[in-house]
């Protein structure tokens, strides 16, 4: 008999598992294969073969990642941006237009203006908080929606109810990435959403030690983009399926906890008389509150600020800092702080990123698993004159 768990803290450890477990075996073995017996398959995709996506490591963090969300299916693949741009080349094709948010993670927007020009694929950027203006960046071509959960780095927090409500009113694709909401604080499909992107790399690995992606959603979609995958050969490999696997396990755990760290943070930061700015959709004063109130169940782990006195000042802070370690990505153990402007945003002209209100002086934090008091302690020592 099939069992089904309803608590997100059971679904983490239970779901997807193999029944009965393997050879008795707790956790789930590494299969290091690259190629297993033909049993008779008929069709390519369903060939056992670790190109494709179907080991079994894959096939449990499918079935657990989908569970996570209340979806369909999913599929991982070998880094964020892997899933983010197999997606976007499954629904997208020469002819075609697609809506996308302005202020997204650097990487996606780099794809979209760089690459797809030459694809013939063309795009309208819209402000996700103002619905009225969408429609006239509409076309009779345009196949998609693409919006973050949260946005990077400025921590917005759209109108995505709405996302889904014009998508099907208008017989659109709707795609999010939730990376920076995880699955704890908000489950796309539940809202709507044909797919829901994720970088495991961040909060669903949670250990900064691989690089893993993942599309989950409508079964149909999900089963085009794993095919897409299998041609462009994005896999993750078995032992990176295996420490995903092993980190959402307790990706419940760590997520709730940055959630009430990265509050007392923002708080604490917000009231600080050498900040100049907070993102932090947790705050009051954020315009983003009340859709994050409205939309999830935390707030995330992602902080960003400015501080008084430019970029001197920021590079004063980053170097005073002793509990935080300056680098980029997020979502791991370790508390992280990094610059945008020179690193997730690098690739954007000085005057766009300000344009969008990303200065050269924004610090962005990834709230990790350390003590909240002793990270504030640290941040009130570096601010400091």
């Amino acid at each position: 008999m099939k069992k089904t768990y309803k608590h997100l803290e059971t679904k983490v450890v239970h779901s997807g598992e193999p029944d009965p477990r393997i050879e008795g075996a707790v956790t789930m073995p590494i299969f290091q294969s690259a190629t297993f017996e033909y049993r008779g398959e008929a069709s390519y995709d369903d060939v056992r073969y670790v190109r494709l996506n179907n080991t079994p490591n894959h096939i449990v963090l499918h079935k657990k990642l989908a569970a996570l969300e209340n979806a369909e299916s999913a599929v991982v693949a070998a880094s964020g941006m892997a899933a983010i741009t197999t997606a976007l080349l499954t629904v997208l094709h020469a002819g075609d237009h697609l809506l996308v948010q302005e202020c997204l993670y650097g990487g996606t927007r780099d794809f979209i203006t760089g690459d797809f020009p030459s694809m013939g694929i063309s795009y309208d950027f819209i402000r996700v908080e103002d619905p009225e203006t969408w429609r006239s960046k509409l076309r009779t071509n345009t196949k998609a929606i693409y919006v973050e959960a949260i946005s990077n780095p400025l921590m917005e927090v759209g109108e995505l109810k709405q996302v889904v409500e014009f998508a099907r009113a208008s017989e659109l694709v709707s795609m999010i990435d939730n990376t920076f909401a995880s699955p704890i604080n908000f489950r796309p499909p539940e809202m709507g959403f044909d797919l829901s992107l994720h970088s495991c790399t961040k909060y669903l690995n949670g250990h900064s030690d691989v690089a893993a992606g993942a599309c989950i959603g409508r079964a149909d979609l999900i089963e085009r983009v794993l095919h897409k995958l299998n041609h462009l050969g994005g896999v993750l490999d078995p032992h990176a399926c295996f420490l995903l696997h092993r980190g959402i396990k307790t990706l419940a755990l760590r997520v709730r906890h940055q959630n009430d760290s990265a509050m007392k943070i923002a708080g604490f930061l917000e009231a600080h008389p050498r900040v100049q700015s907070v993102n932090y959709p947790g705050l009051e004063s954020s315009d983003s509150h009340k859709r994050a109130r409205s939309f999830f169940d935390g707030f995330g782990g992602m902080i960003s600020f400015e501080i008084e006195g430019g970029l001197a000042q920021t590079r004063r802070f980053l170097d005073r800092i002793s509990i935080p370690i300056v680098a980029p990505s997020l979502g791991g153990a370790e508390t992280l702080v990094t610059l945008p402007a020179t690193t997730s945003h690098v690739g954007m002209s000085t005057e766009h990123r300000r344009s969008l209100g990303i200065s050269d002086s924004l610090i962005r934090v990834s709230v990790g698993l350390e003590s909240a008091d002793e990270l504030i302690e640290d941040f009130d020592a570096a601010l400091s004159e």
